[in-house]
């Protein structure tokens, strides 16, 4: 099932869109109330005529019920078809920062007909290929064991207590140069976990393909343990993006704090981060030197209060001189009451403390005709709203004023 931000569920009548089943809808409902903090990733409200629903919000990915329902949460972007709204959102996802993302081949994901899971699953799998083709990393374990021969380090103390009558065995303490490490666990692990996920023919049978390469390999008994016993050293390098995808399946709150018993797994993103990061990354590669959520700013200076973190400060390469402030906000402007008066206050004090003339608020494009809006606080002191069009490709300039 799919959905676009802010559509909604109702329960009735399954075979029609956006209705599920009454027992899927109260345990996703009563997952949203059991805390709080869920409200801003699915809200549970009234319409009229319609009695109860849940309503996406401003959270995009999937969610999977214990019965096996997976409502995908698409972003709202103009009138884009649901393949094209996940395309977009798969190239925002690889703009993210400490995300197993970023290496994504777009070319490798042939349709983006595919389920949303499974699109997840094909990236780790193709991330998986490129570090099978480079060969899996083996460690020293060490290892002890009661044998019938001498090897390695004689243990007194357990020889003592254990052969005390079996004099012919021998408590040892040796080391083997072996492949089961806590990060190819994991990488098996995770494997297995996808198995049960999967619904596709190619994806099931690549995942069985990849479990016969770490044969001899065990699975993890404790995975938060295991991440724990990562080393993370220049020659584990190659495993950097695989582990991440691995701490995002199997401990599935890698973006979001989704858990609990009435959900199977559930994979978040907050557009405003999403947006943030993709206008950034347009930025950069025009060669501009950014800074995300940029520090060292406060509202009050004696003492430090109230730290200004602006979206988005470009600064010039040689001198440090600030070029840019900007904040995005993923809010469809239509016309100027659309803009909130918290984030006017908010610029005025970026550009006040940054001492900058000229500040921006970046909104998505929507494909109509959105309002040419241009501020002056005081002399000096400036504030344009742009337009970001994320369908547009970035060499076609996807800023508009």
């Amino acid at each position: 099932m799919i959905l676009k931000e802010f559509e909604f569920l109702q329960y009735k009548d399954e075979a029609k869109p956006h209705f599920i089943k009454e027992e899927t809808f109260l345990a996703i409902e009563k997952f949203v109330l059991d805390n709080e903090e869920r409200a801003q990733y699915l809200k549970i409200t009234t319409k009229k005529g319609l009695g109860k629903v849940l309503q996406a919000q401003n959270y995009v990915g999937l969610i999977q019920t214990k019965d096996g329902t997976t409502i995908e949460i698409l972003p709202k972007i103009q009138e884009l078809s649901e393949d094209e709204s996940k395309n977009i959102l798969i190239k925002m996802l690889k703009t993210l920062k400490k995300s197993p993302f970023k290496n994504v081949n777009m070319a490798h994901l042939q349709s983006t007909k595919m389920p949303l899971l499974e699109i997840f699953i094909t990236m780790f799998l193709e991330e998986l290929a490129a570090l099978v083709r480079k060969g899996i990393k083996s460690d020293y374990i060490t290892k002890e064991e009661n044998l019938p021969f001498l090897k390695g380090k004689l243990k007194v103390g357990e020889q003592i207590k254990k052969n005390n009558i079996h004099k012919e065995r021998f408590y040892v303490q040796y080391q083997e140069f072996l492949s089961d490490r806590a990060e190819n666990r994991l990488i098996k692990t995770t494997l297995h976990y996808l198995y049960k996920k999967s619904h596709t023919t190619k994806n099931q049978q690549r995942i069985r393909e990849f479990l016969f390469v770490f044969d001899e390999i065990s699975t993890c008994k404790d995975v938060k343990n295991d991440f724990l016993h990562v080393k993370p050293n220049r020659q584990m390098k190659e495993y950097k993006q695989i582990l991440l995808w691995c701490k995002t399946f199997l401990l599935e709150n890698a973006f979001s704090p989704y858990k609990g018993d009435d959900i199977a797994f559930a994979l978040l993103f907050d557009m405003n981060l999403l947006f943030e990061s993709y206008v950034g990354a347009y930025l950069k590669k025009k060669g501009l030197h950014v800074s995300l959520q940029d520090r060292g700013k406060h509202l009050v200076e004696e003492p430090r209060k109230f730290a200004l973190k602006p979206d988005i400060v470009v600064t010039c390469k040689t001198n440090s001189e600030k070029l840019i402030i900007a904040d995005t906000k993923w809010k469809i402007i239509k016309e100027e009451k659309d803009i909130s008066q918290s984030d006017m206050y908010q610029l005025f004090a970026y550009g006040k403390k940054y001492a900058n003339q000229t500040l921006y608020l970046i909104y998505p494009r929507d494909g109509t005709e959105q309002p040419k809006l241009n501020y002056c606080y005081e002399t000096g002191l400036h504030l344009k709203v742009l337009f970001f069009d994320v369908s547009k490709n970035w060499e076609q300039s996807p800023f508009r004023v």
